[in-house]
């Protein structure tokens, strides 16, 4: 089904239209290029070395765990190859510092933007730019996996209604309007107080609320899609239920999910840093942009860099989703 959508006629000239958007092209190769550098933080942002020679053997550390004794320290439960001895030479990440280290060479925190940290440190020395760039990693994955199990449950949801219609579709459509009568913001306050918060807790609590959006289209596409010409054909020759839907309606109806995806994605980015900022979100000391806007309203005349650079990395972030979302949604436009 995923081949022969991809190889449609149509489908190919979508792709053509979206590439013809400098914008949304180029938002689509910014957004690739930082998932990719947060995905791989550990190479551009780490305490440890990338590749080191010590007493002529060679490690790399930042792939493998090594105990402090391969080294020679004895009082150590865990290696600081700052102070190795005998290190023949070594190659380190752009930013030596991880999301977790605090700074102790400063006099007092948060510290701002220096040669040792160059974005600053927040209020316990950890270095902001190594937090912004791991923190990424987990807004990325929580609006990701929402988008994911989200749109899977609406579409599924949506297509039961739509091709079944009549009880199936009344009961559903109930549901539907019970849901997104719910206040969910403080539902998912609400229920993230009562218990510990975790990034696949987060994603399940709010994938049991977000479905009903997607699902609304869905049903609309498939009440639209079950009577035309080319689904009673299939029917008349003997098609199963199971093939006329995902062979000739499902795909037919994918425009709206792929329409509104990167907005989808947008939105709940924003959503996590909204939780993190009023601390319902990942405990600490999980790299969070929302617990950097936090620290920035604690110490908002003395530490304008905590602000500063986690506002421009969320509104960058918004930004090219919300242009990439644009362009798919041109490239879709029927009137095109």
């Amino acid at each position: 089904m995923i081949e022969r959508f991809i190889s449609n006629e149509l489908t190919l000239k979508r792709i053509k239209r979206f590439k013809a958007q400098k914008r949304a092209l180029f938002s689509l190769y910014a957004i690739l290029f930082i998932l990719f550098i947060s995905l791989t933080s550990e190479m551009w942002a780490n305490n440890k070395p990338l590749v080191m020679s010590h007493k002529g053997s060679v490690y790399f550390p930042v792939f493998k765990t090594y105990h402090p004794t391969t080294f020679g320290q004895k009082n150590s439960v865990i290696t600081n190859y700052r102070n190795l001895d005998n290190v023949d030479w070594d190659i380190w990440p752009l930013i030596e510092w991880n999301p977790y280290e605090s700074n102790k060479v400063v006099a007092e925190y948060p510290a701002p933007p220096s040669s040792e940290n160059i974005l600053g440190t927040d209020d316990r020395g950890r270095d902001v730019f190594a937090r912004l760039l791991y923190g990424f990693r987990y807004s990325f994955g929580y609006a990701l996996l929402v988008w994911i199990f989200s749109y899977t449950l609406g579409v599924i949801i949506g297509s039961l209604m739509g091709f079944l219609a009549g009880r199936v579709d009344l009961f559903g459509q109930r549901a539907v309007e019970v849901f997104e009568s719910m206040p969910i913001f403080y539902m998912l306050l609400f229920i993230s107080s009562i218990f510990t918060p975790s990034l696949f807790l987060l994603v399940g609590i709010a994938t049991v609320f977000y479905w009903m959006h997607i699902s609304v289209y869905i049903r609309a596409e498939f009440l639209k899609l079950r009577k035309r010409d080319f689904v009673e054909a299939a029917r008349a020759m003997g098609a199963s239920k199971g093939s006329i839907v995902f062979k000739h309606i499902l795909p037919n109806a994918l425009a709206p999910v792929i329409t509104f995806s990167p907005f989808s994605i947008a939105v709940q980015i924003s959503f996590l840093a909204n939780i993190d900022y009023l601390g319902f979100g990942l405990r600490p000391p999980t790299p969070s942009w929302g617990e950097l806007l936090q620290q920035s309203k604690q110490h908002f005349m003395s530490a304008w860099w905590l602000g500063l650079f986690t506002s421009l990395a969320l509104f960058f972030s918004l930004v090219v989703l919300n242009f990439i979302g644009e362009g798919v949604r041109d490239a879709f436009d029927p009137r095109k």
